[in-house]
């Protein structure tokens, strides 16, 4: 870690205020990014490059959209950007052929009028938000999904289904997934329990392991391919898409490729003032490491939008919850925010309160859509009022004497409005983002999912550290795998674990329901 050059940046945003009278707007493959409510400077602007030149920002990103070594721990690309390319290359394009000539076939027959989807993490969360985005409405296919582990979750996935007109697709990148297995079998005794007498012809498997899965039982001409270099949290490029195509059409996949390339494109070409994913880190940075907060919130101000939290969520906090840089050091100063959120308004009526007079507070990007896809202006209006005003008043904030003025303005006794005004006050001073589509659409879904990869990707580069890898996922993995053994085989546990892990294990005995 260069102190000095991070020396330099914090001295330049010390030195800079959030303006009120600058307007720093960023176009960018269709949509626009609105940074005025961001610390900036040319001293920040220079400080900024100096960093990213010293971890050699271009050469890993020419690596990353390129087919390099992007994840040195691991030693493999994080090739994402190959799967929405106008011109793939050949693997992927027969991959994607096979992918729409199978959704095609399904509906010229009107086959399949039910599809549980099976997968965790990246192989589940894209999946949702675009099937909640465009299916919204309801589409002739029931599209339902089971991720957790929990048996409820299965069984709610299934009920009431036929399953003699039910595919089930299972989505797992290593097929080794546990949660995703114990649900896919599940599937399995249900398919027979109707009496199919060849239950894999109702599933399809997506994975990088095809040898694996062909194991299992899935037929070889029903398992769709991904590849190593793809890290599970941008599964929605890959084959996983098959189920959004199946429940809003190819159309709408290629919408979902056009809009993520049109940002990669971006992302790879526009000079350093004007990158959105450049910037969008850049501010990111600066509130997490040099203003010190501790979380980023965000507000998608559309309903359809209700899963781009919990997709952000893992995309931002698998990828920048490192402590440790690429050189095995301890990385000076703080990484990844924690992320959270929901749609608004009903954010407004949840947590804004401690947005706007916590003590702590939270930077947030603020996500609308100019145009709506309903026919009632006025519900629109009054959305987009509300995310201009929330995000004014974050900046702006109320003074005493604006409170106090207020009181009065209300009837009240000037020593009544003086003692509420305290209470009526907001720092203000806090940082947002404004990210405005144009209206939602597949493409301008991908723009948005694609801004956001490249700003992690960026900030990992500010703060040198790898994006594509998740050790601590894989380590709570292989002890859950150990506990479950000891529970399952009433195996008194051994002493590596902690006194009320040993005693959970050795006292805890599952009760389900009878079938």
């Amino acid at each position: 870690m260069h102190t000095t050059l991070w020396q330099n940046l914090e001295r330049a945003v010390q030195q800079t205020q959030l303006s009120k009278d600058t307007l720093r707007l960023i176009p960018a493959a269709g949509i626009t990014l609105d940074v005025s409510s961001q610390r900036w400077s040319e001293d920040i602007a220079v400080a900024a490059q100096a960093l990213l030149d010293h971890h050699q920002f271009a050469e890993r990103r020419n690596a990353l959209l390129n087919g390099g070594i992007a994840n040195p721990t691991e030693g493999r690309a994080a090739w994402h950007t190959a799967l929405r390319a106008a011109a793939p290359v050949r693997e992927v394009a027969e991959e994607r052929r096979r992918v729409t000539d199978f959704v095609r076939l399904a509906d010229a027959e009107r086959r399949w009028r039910n599809v549980i989807h099976i997968g965790i993490g990246g192989s589940d969360w894209g999946v949702r938000l675009a099937v909640g985005a465009f299916g919204y409405a309801g589409t002739w296919r029931n599209v339902r999904f089971a991720a957790n582990i929990d048996g409820h979750a299965m069984a709610g996935a299934m009920a009431g289904l036929d399953p003699h007109d039910t595919l089930v697709v299972v989505a797992s990148k290593s097929f080794t997934t546990s949660e995703t297995l114990q649900n896919a079998q599940r599937a399995v005794e249900w398919l027979k329990g109707a009496g199919i007498a060849d239950p894999y012809q109702h599933i399809v498997a997506i994975t990088a392991k095809p040898d694996v899965a062909k194991a299992w039982g899935a037929h070889p001409s029903r398992i769709f391919k991904l590849w190593d270099w793809v890290g599970g949290r941008f599964s929605l490029w890959s084959s996983v898409g098959l189920t959004i195509a199946l429940a809003v059409g190819t159309e709408a996949v290629a919408g979902l490729h056009a809009g993520a390339a049109a940002m990669d494109h971006h992302f790879a070409h526009a000079p350093f003032a004007s990158n959105a994913p450049v910037q969008m880190a850049l501010a990111g940075v600066i509130n997490r490491s040099i203003l010190g907060y501790g979380s980023l919130n965000i507000a998608p101000y559309d309903f359809r939008l209700g899963y781009l939290v919990p997709y952000l969520q893992q995309l931002e906090m698998e990828s920048l919850g490192k402590s440790v840089d690429l050189n095995g050091n301890p990385v000076a100063m703080a990484t990844g925010p924690a992320v959270w959120g929901m749609p608004g308004t009903d954010a407004q009526h949840t947590f804004f309160q401690w947005l706007h007079q916590g003590s702590d507070g939270a930077p947030a990007d603020f996500i609308v859509c100019q145009n709506a896809d309903h026919v009632w202006p006025e519900h629109h209006t009054r959305l987009l009022a509300n995310c201009l005003a929330q995000r004014e008043a974050l900046l702006n904030g109320k003074t005493l004497e604006q409170a106090y003025e207020e009181g009065l303005a209300r009837g009240l006794t000037a020593e009544h409005a003086q003692a509420l005004a305290k209470h009526c006050t907001h720092p203000g001073g806090r940082p947002s983002n404004l990210i405005v589509l144009p209206q939602l659409s597949p493409y301008t879904l991908g723009a948005l999912l694609a801004l956001y990869e490249h700003k992690v990707f960026t900030q990992a580069v500010f703060w040198n550290i790898n994006p594509f890898d998740q050790w601590g996922v894989e380590y709570g993995k292989l002890l859950a795998s150990n506990i479950t053994d000891s529970i399952l085989h009433k195996a008194q546990t051994g002493g590596t674990h902690d006194v009320s892990t040993r005693h959970w294990v050795n006292t805890l005995n599952p009760r389900t329901r009878p079938l």
